[in-house]
């Protein structure tokens, strides 16, 4: 994986993990390390020559031309392999003196003559202005790359303000600090009383420098956390203690899915920067692009780092393994950026002062087309009444659109792209099938002809109410365990045992069952998936559960010698399994339009506005974090939904996203609830109320798959660590 999706972006990681396999293998890192001081890398032509350092430069200076993603790739990769060598400063450097107008050093810093240094913070440096006349005097913050450099880049205090000047190695004094970083380090310079010239001193928007730096500074914190968690799975797969191999452990293969989820947030959050610096945006959105990676990339590398040298246990904690080399690049990027704790609350100020980031994707030409097609198809239906529009839509196909013809409109993920926005704007909603959804799929792959005629139309009209019976008390997580029995009777099936977490039992029509068939056969392949009459059925006793919010959606269902027909066996016995985990190849494919910070996100927004005596600085913090984590939701969404126009496979995203927008959607209702204070103790608490919804969301880790359920399978199927081992053995 890497930030960029398309296959140029691909190929270009290709060719930089290739060269960096060649030129920055283990023995060159290790000389590096044990160096007295950093030198000038004798590979550092060779990439020059590649052209990787001018890639976002103009071709009239050397450059190529192409945007902060592609150099953005490049330094993924080189924080991916440890090269040493100044690449992010230099690249940094060359970026802002670009968009500053200062064209001077960027031939060089183009083709590898000269390599640039960085200081974001301006330490005891300040620009002293005497009439027309500016010079600069004092000692730099810490300089990244300033051991080698020939540029350097530096904050400096200009009267309470933070500015950029940029001077030459032969003006200025510089001492090499010994540093936490022992691959790439870092220096300090010293001026007293150097002139400055009017170039000298950048006019270009200090934040815009910030930004430019932290994008790159994300980039290579997410090959940091990739390498981390790559290794991690590596060894836990091959790693024994015990009589098994480590990472069949729940606590080694939840850790390291952990380790990829916060590996994956850093890249997507990284990619909208990269992008955000180069689209026709306000200030604000890009910078809240920025702010939002460099709130969580830098962080995430830094506690996936801890946790590759945990997981290899003794061995990453010796000086020969690298690991500790790459949790000390991540801490220093982590530092010397600006702690996380004052990008967060960057995140906050933007937000609170209006910014949004809007997703959108770039559809291709022919999508004008089906938009004229759609747009017509959709008139008539702005003319009816509720009813009859959605009869009109489900007759039409929207209301699985995804689905082949005569259901859907066997839509691909353009025209699926398309009819929602196009839905959108004509104000039209088709009709939630709810449960329905898992059930037409699956009766138009596997039903009959009868079946499918009997009740798919119905259930995209609307005038059939699906339920799941599913779970039972003994089998939730683990839904081949259940134990609910179907013996074959003269025309049918007898059904007994019962089911839990029916939610909507009591208001639906039919329900879809899984009940074992076959007791002998092994629990996935005794299964077999019945539909059951709810409202017409003997046998079935329908008891509502109340939940800890005080309502009853949930139901037990007890199952007493309910008889079911032949024509309600979907497929054959046996095949429950199969069609439980049924998924159609070409699946919904959905962009919102929603804000994404999402509405729980934008509810903490306004508890914070209505705060007595304002937000204090603990709680600007958490909700740049809780903002954050909504945005890379959004933009996991949003790089799944390219992904599909594309024609490409799934990437980590969507099980990634699932996992982290149950634990986002809990802690923001829990703050709200913290937030609101004791007001959230007392009176009456409607439906929309911060303290029902906290309560209401405590489902929603347990349902679907429980939180744990969710990392074993992001372990056991993404990352490729051992499936937990049978019971008794």
């Amino acid at each position: 994986m890497t930030l960029g999706l398309s296959d140029e972006d691909r190929e270009l990681r290709d060719s930089v993990r290739g060269w960096a396999a060649r030129h920055a293998t283990p023995e060159v890192i290790r000389a590096a390390v044990d160096a007295e001081a950093e030198t000038r890398p004798s590979f550092w032509g060779s990439f020059a020559d590649l052209g990787m350092l001018g890639l976002h430069l103009p071709e009239d200076v050397g450059g190529a031309g192409f945007g902060y993603l592609e150099t953005a790739v490049v330094a993924e990769e080189l924080g991916r392999a440890m090269v040493p060598g100044p690449f992010l400063p230099t690249v940094i450097t060359s970026a802002v003196l670009n968009e500053a107008g200062r064209r001077a050093e960027l031939e060089g810093l183009a083709n590898g003559a000269l390599y640039g240094a960085v200081s974001l913070q301006p330490g005891r440096l300040r620009l002293v202005r005497d009439g027309a006349s500016v010079s600069l005097s004092g000692t730099s913050g810490v300089v990244l790359g300033g051991q080698v450099a020939d540029v350097f880049l530096l904050a400096a205090d200009d009267g309470g303000e933070r500015a950029f000047v940029v001077v030459a190695r032969d003006r200025i004094g510089v001492t090499d600090l010994p540093s936490y970083d022992v691959v790439r380090r870092n220096a300090e310079i010293t001026a007293d009383g150097l002139a400055l010239s009017d170039d000298d001193v950048l006019t270009v928007d200090p934040g815009r420098v910030l930004d430019i730096a932290a994008t790159f500074f994300a980039a290579e914190a997410a090959g940091l956390a990739d390498w981390a968690t790559t290794t991690a799975a590596d060894y836990a797969r091959v790693r024994r203690q015990f009589g098994r191999v480590i990472g069949q452990f729940q606590g080694v293969k939840h850790t390291v899915a952990r380790m990829l989820c916060h590996t994956e947030q850093a890249r997507v959050t990284t990619w909208d920067a990269t992008r955000a610096l180069g689209e026709d945006i306000s200030a604000d959105e890009a910078s809240l692009a920025v702010a939002v990676a460099a709130s969580v990339a830098p962080e995430a590398a830094f506690q996936v780092t801890k946790s590759c040298i945990q997981v290899l246990g003794g061995i990453g904690y010796t000086w020969d393994h690298p690991a500790h080399l790459y949790m000390r690049r991540a801490q220093s990027l982590r530092i010397l950026l600006g702690s996380t704790a004052s990008w967060r609350r960057r995140v906050t100020a933007l937000t609170r002062a209006g910014a949004r980031r809007v997703l959108t994707v770039d559809l291709p030409p022919e999508a004008e087309q089906i938009r004229a097609d759609v747009r017509a198809e959709l008139e008539p239906a702005t003319l009816l009444d509720d009813v009859k529009q959605k009869t009109y839509l489900a007759e039409k196909g929207y209301t699985t659109p995804h689905l082949p013809e005569p259901w859907g409109k066997a839509a691909d993920a353009v025209t699926q792209l398309v009819i929602a926005e196009e839905l959108r704007a004509a104000e039209l909603t088709p009709h939630d099938m709810i449960i329905g959804n898992w059930v037409v799929p699956t009766l138009i792959a596997h039903g009959n002809a009868e079946q499918i005629e009997r009740f798919v139309p119905q259930s995209l009209r609307g005038d059939l109410v699906w339920c799941q019976l599913f779970s039972e008390p003994g089998a939730g997580s683990d839904l081949a365990a259940l134990s609910t029995k179907a013996v074959k009777v003269d025309g049918g099936w007898k059904l007994n045992g019962q089911k839990v977490w029916t939610s909507m039992a009591r208001v639906a029509d039919w329900g879809i069952c899984l009940a074992r068939t076959d007791v002998d056969a092994p629990k996935h392949k005794g299964l077999s998936y019945f539909l059951i009459d709810i409202k017409n059925t003997e046998g079935l006793d329908i008891r509502p559960l109340r939940e800890i919010t005080g309502e009853a959606l949930f139901n037990e269902v007890f199952f007493d010698d309910v008889f079911v027909p032949d024509e309600c066996l979907v497929g054959e016995p046996g095949d429950g399994w199969k069609l439980a985990r049924t998924t159609l190849s070409n699946e919904r494919v959905s962009l919102s339009h929603d804000s994404t910070f999402g509405a729980g996100g934008e509810a903490l927004l306004a508890l914070v506005e209505n705060a007595p005596g304002g937000p204090d600085d603990e709680q600007l913090s958490v909700l740049g974090k809780v903002l954050s984590d909504a945005q890379s939701g959004g933009l996991m969404g949003l790089r799944a939904a390219i992904r599909s126009l594309s024609g490409g496979q799934p990437g980590a995203e969507s099980s990634v996203s699932k996992l982290m927008g149950v634990e986002h959607i809990q802690q923001v209702w829990e703050l709200a609830m913290d937030w609101a204070g004791p007001a959230s103790l007392v009176g009456e608490q409607d439906r929309s109320s911060a303290t029902h919804m906290f309560l209401n969301v405590q489902c929603m880790s347990i349902a679907g798959g429980t939180t744990n359920v969710q990392l074993n399978i992001i372990g056991e199927r993404i990352l490729g660590l051992p499936r937990d081992p049978e019971p008794g053995k």
